[in-house]
């Protein structure tokens, strides 16, 4: 097994997903890959099977939070020493995993998060509300953390041992892993920066942030951060160790 398992959640992602994964080999890196199957109703599991990847399903569709939670519980388990975790839908681009993952590997960081928004983000287009609410909540998360936060709501990171053990464990907030996470990072300390990456746009239907579910995020997005900034965090105690 390899130090470093690549987390791709996937959800109804047959059509891009083994395009995705086989970028990811071309790179020419021993890395793991884990295919978390979030419930999906067409060939996601198989496909990511065929191509040789782990793969770990829920009966159910869980969110992506969840799914997401999973991955890094296998990750802990497994004894990975690094993750880099993105998306299926080819929104993350495969050569910029080596970018983020470089400094975490030198311990320079414990956590570095692919920023759309630095450097002007490659013109990546975000719909107007949208960016509303990733300013308000990477502010918001920025004010209660004394840090700058460009791009709150990236799904794009590369994380250390430490940090693994930490989202597995029950303090991460599964609903919607965005800015509270962000918040918690900090408020534990952990060394955390932000790289320029150029990312492609996703399917509009995927997002987790799209039409109506907009609104239960605001609420359930101010809660969460509420509660992680209320919250007296006791880093978790890795019991499985080092590969």
């Amino acid at each position: 097994m390899s130090d470093v398992l690549v987390i791709i959640p996937a959800y109804n992602e047959g059509e891009r997903l083994a395009a995705v994964l086989q970028s990811i080999r071309d790179l020419g890196r021993d890395w793991d890959l884990l295919v978390v199957d979030d419930g999906s109703s067409d060939r996601t599991a198989q496909i990511a099977a065929d191509t040789g990847a782990f793969v770990v399903s829920h009966t159910y569709n869980l969110g992506y939070g969840a799914a997401l939670q999973t991955g890094y519980k296998f990750a802990a388990s497994h004894g990975y020493r690094f993750v880099v975790q993105m998306d299926a839908d080819g929104q993350h681009l495969p050569e910029e995993t080596i970018k983020l993952l470089d400094p975490v590997q030198a311990d320079e960081a414990d956590v570095v998060i692919g920023s759309r928004f630095l450097d002007g983000g490659g013109g990546y287009p975000v719909p107007l509300l949208r960016k509303v609410g990733i300013g308000l909540f990477g502010g918001l998360a920025g004010l209660l953390s004394g840090a700058t936060i460009s791009d709150a709501t990236s799904g794009f990171y590369a994380v250390n041992r430490k940090v693994i053990v930490l989202f597995a464990s029950d303090v991460f907030p599964a609903d919607y892993p965005d800015a509270d996470v962000r918040l918690m990072l900090h408020k534990l300390k952990l060394r955390v920066r932000e790289l320029p990456t150029t990312m492609k746009p996703g399917p509009p239907d995927k997002s987790m942030h799209g039409g109506l579910r907009s609104l239960w995020y605001v609420v359930k997005m101010m809660i969460s951060l509420l509660i992680v900034w209320i919250t007296r965090f006791t880093p978790p105690v890795d019991k499985e160790g080092s590969a």
